[in-house]
């Protein structure tokens, strides 16, 4: 067994490899860029070499400075984790020249799988049943459109070498195909360096089924069964699930030895991953399910700790046990399904605003209590901690929520249990979006296809299960706590009335007003105090709770949260600040809200309109219009590049270009004026 490996990844899945490389006593070596010089994942190792700059290209992707750093460090082997240099074949083949054990696939099986086009190719001398489609070498557009046309829309479009939804396109007519090819192209040669596309049939309601691989140098190969991937937002996996509802003995079996055949066509070593598409006629009707061949990942996959729940297994250890020469510790009688895991990718974006990624520092991490990389009843996997900034450097995702239980019921129950104790302050995430889904019917019920998310968008977007008014009560309420804590007590226990802050009057009843603003929706509430911590609270204009009124009383609780009596009612709920902005959560949501100093909100000019702001820091890849052009509401204005995937920026309003303020490929920091429109008045 090694004595030393380098870990070339950060994040989450560093920390992950380092935490069983100490279990059995493997010493590491991180490496990272200037943005991560403080990260968790370098204080998670025993040693740590700086590669280079904050982006990627200029760190974690310099394969030749990693090669070095391990040799400097004595490191035996090098595990390349998910993303960045997994598949990357000169990198696999570089570490084996300079004398280091890759710790994955060969280089040969990484070229053979990398290239999907290829690949399909030698499926199909396997035995593996692909879907229709066109995977040839002439990348003309026009013998790819008259492809597409053959093939009969709607139709799929995808990076031939890439992966994780970039470089991907659904084309639903033929007078869109152009315009979806040049941006698959353009998306796939900046995350591969390589626009080659292939085109396959659209599948209609495909679940996307994907089985674990496991093959050691002596010739062994397993399946470590299934796991559904079929919730998907933008391509990209959402909640991921083993085993996969609906499976039937004998569907898994035939897909297993599918995927063992596809790992041993190319003479696969390691953990690997074999991707299907499932066909399916019915919902609730398995036995009607066709699958056919996407792609293999020859790597670990970011959900591997669901397979892991339900086999006992660390799939890690697994990994170092087979690059290190030894065979595969089960035969595949050995191993067996125990209950159902589900995990969740808690991701820093807003679902509300078409998953755009979210930058900005932790300032609250609250987790509900778990085991972090092993196996549990709630697991989490974190490559931040509170404090930690989610930079545009990389990707989006903050953490994997991992729960296991006896039955496919518990498991969700659990989850959402889980998710409804994950407070995240500092940014916008996908935590009450998850939430959506995990309780929506639709995956209640195992009625599962890639398109659940826009099948069941008028239940998962825009939904706010806290009402404001409630969120608003529990502020009141922490602020009065809070005044009350501060008043100073002399020596004797005495407080000063004159020093409170809360309103307190020598006569009469204390009486406060407080102003909260959610996006178009204001509120104001009107407390008036009674004494003992009770009182009097009423609220106006609130959408949700119009005149809601009554007696109120609050008290503290013992995890720092508060209770609120309201108008017959009692909530337990948990309040956070961050500066003027006010976060609730509750066992049913959450709520976040701006706290207004109406002195301060009077005082602001109105604000400038004919302007058009990036939302997130990121590249400019181009611009769809120049200087001059009418355009309207919702037409794509420029493309921006940011946590490894295009955005659209649309034009909220009609009017005319006036100035472009940017040139493409221009760094762009959040906010930046990207350009000047003409007031939609003034344009006839």
């Amino acid at each position: 067994m090694f004595k030393k490996i380098l870990i070339a990844n950060r994040g989450e899945i560093a920390c992950r490899v380092a935490a069983t490389a100490r279990r059995m006593g493997i010493r590491t070596v991180a490496v990272y860029s200037d943005a991560d010089a403080t990260a968790k994942h370098v204080q998670a190792c025993d040693e740590a070499v700086h590669v280079g700059g904050s982006a990627a290209r200029d760190s974690y992707l310099r394969w030749e400075k990693i090669i070095a750093a391990a040799q400097a460090t004595g490191a035996q082997a090098v595990h390349p984790g998910y993303g960045f240099l997994s598949e990357n074949t000169d990198f696999a083949q570089a570490c084996v020249d300079a004398g280091l054990v890759f710790i994955g696939p060969p280089a040969s099986a990484i070229e053979a799988m990398g290239l999907k086009a290829a690949s399909k190719q030698l499926m199909e001398q396997s035995g593996v049943p692909l879907v229709p489609g066109y995977h040839g070498a002439d990348q003309n557009s026009q013998v790819l459109q008259a492809a597409a046309d053959g093939i009969g829309y709607p139709v799929l479009i995808k990076a031939s070498a890439g992966g994780g939804g970039k470089g991907m396109r659904v084309v639903e007519k033929a007078a869109d195909f152009a315009a979806a090819l040049a941006s698959c192209q353009r998306e796939a040669k900046n995350s591969f360096g390589n626009d080659d596309v292939l085109v396959e049939k659209y599948v209609q309601r495909p679940r996307h089924i994907e089985i674990q691989v496991f093959a050691d140098t002596h010739g062994n190969c397993v399946y470590l069964f299934e796991r559904d991937c079929s919730v998907q937002r933008r391509h990209q996996k959402v909640l991921e699930e083993a085993p996969a509802p609906g499976m039937t003995e004998a569907l898994r079996q035939r897909m297993g030895a599918a995927a063992v055949a596809a790992a041993r066509a190319v003479n696969y070593v390691g953990a690997g991953t074999v991707e299907f598409i499932v066909e399916q006629s019915g919902y609730d009707q398995p036995e009607s399910m066709q699958f056919f061949f996407m792609e293999m990942n020859t790597r670990l996959q970011v959900e591997h700790p669901v397979t892991e729940a339900i086999t006992g297994l660390d799939l890690v250890e697994w990994q170092l046990r087979v690059a290190s020469g030894e065979p595969l510790p089960l035969r595949q009688q050995d191993l067996r399904i125990s209950g159902h895991a589900i995990e969740a990718r808690i991701c820093a974006e807003n679902p509300d605003q078409d998953f755009l990624p979210a930058t900005g520092r932790l300032a609250v991490f609250a987790l509900p209590a778990h085991s972090g990389f092993e196996r549990a009843p709630v697991r989490v996997d974190a490559g931040v901690r509170q404090g930690d900034v989610i930079s545009p450097f990389y990707d989006s995702m903050v953490a994997k929520l991992i729960v296991h239980g006896a039955t496919r019921e518990q498991a969700l129950a659990r989850l959402d249990a889980a998710l409804a104790q994950t407070h995240i302050v500092g940014l916008k995430t996908n935590v009450q979006f998850l939430r959506h889904v995990v309780t929506s019917d639709s995956f209640a019920q195992a009625r599962l296809d890639t398109s659940l998310i826009n099948r069941e968008a008028a239940q998962l977007f825009g939904q706010h299960k806290l009402s404001l008014a409630w969120a608003g009560a529990a502020w009141v309420a922490h602020s009065l706590l809070a005044q009350a804590q501060a008043r100073p007590v002399d020596a004797s226990g005495w407080t000063d009335p004159w020093s409170a802050a809360d309103a307190w009057h020598s006569h009469g009843r204390p009486a406060r007003r407080f102003d909260l603003q959610a996006g178009a929706q204001s509120l104001v509430l009107h407390w008036q105090g009674e004494g003992h911590g009770g009182g009097q609270l009423a609220c106006t204009d609130a959408a949700d709770a119009p005149d809601m009124a009554g007696p109120f009383a609050y008290a503290t609780q013992a995890d720092g949260g508060v209770q609120v009596d309201w108008c017959g009612q009692r909530q337990r709920l948990q309040v956070y600040t961050d500066g003027a902005q006010v976060h609730v959560f509750a066992a049913q949501g959450a709520c976040q809200f701006e706290a207004l100093d109406r002195l301060a909100h009077a005082a602001v000019a109105p604000a400038e309109t004919g302007r058009l702001s990036a939302p997130m820091p990121g590249k400019l890849l181009s611009f769809a219009v120049k200087v001059g052009d009418t355009v309207h509401q919702g037409q794509v204005l420029a493309v921006m590049e940011a946590m490894k995937m295009e955005h659209q920026i649309c034009a909220p309003a009609h009017g005319q270009v006036q100035e472009l303020l940017f040139a493409v490929g221009d760094q762009i920091t959040e906010g930046a004026e990207l350009l000047r429109m003409a007031s939609p008045n003034v344009v006839a």
